[in-house]
């Protein structure tokens, strides 16, 4: 009996020595299932902020695309709006060739400034009349129908009706 006795002494021993650890151990695995249970909780949030992030890029996706959109159909006018400008220019330098082809290059030739009741008649008239007038036509259309329109008159009247 005494090498079982010798046994259980060193197994009481050991016990004793083991039973503090074990408290400790317990201790740290409740903390563990606690833990565990906040890493859960915090692992749902994680999807949760993940998946309205992924909404929110797709929500920035559509936006993009939508300013993409509008932006080409922007610089489309812009570009559209820089080909009329370009006409209109154009149409404005062959007016001004007009008027200066059908101005008299005499040096002695002075301006002569209308009369109110002559500017009254024709709206489109300038304030300022040549002392040789350019030679004037007739045309017969519904809206000028009867008028008198110089040549220069009727290549604006052209260039903004090609415009429309």
């Amino acid at each position: 009996m005494t090498v079982s006795l010798i046994v259980d002494v060193i197994v009481l021993g050991l016990l004793v020595v083991m039973i503090p650890y074990i408290v400790r151990l317990n201790k740290r695995l409740s903390m563990l299932r606690r833990d565990k249970a906040q890493l859960e909780k915090l692992a749902t949030t994680f999807a949760e902020s993940t998946r309205r992030a992924d909404e929110s890029l797709n929500g920035l996706k559509t936006s993009a695309e939508n300013m993409q959109r509008k932006l080409d159909s922007g610089q489309a006018l812009h570009d559209d709006l820089a080909f009329l400008l370009e006409r209109g220019e154009k149409a404005a330098d062959r007016l001004e060739d007009l008027i200066r082809e059908s101005r008299p290059e005499t040096p002695g030739t002075q301006p002569v400034v209308a009369s109110p009741s002559t500017a009254s008649q024709t709206p489109a008239a300038p304030l300022v009349a040549k002392r040789s007038a350019p030679p004037v036509s007739t045309v017969n259309n519904e809206n000028d129908e009867g008028t008198l329109r110089s040549d220069a008159e009727r290549e604006l009247l052209k260039a903004i009706r090609s415009s429309k």
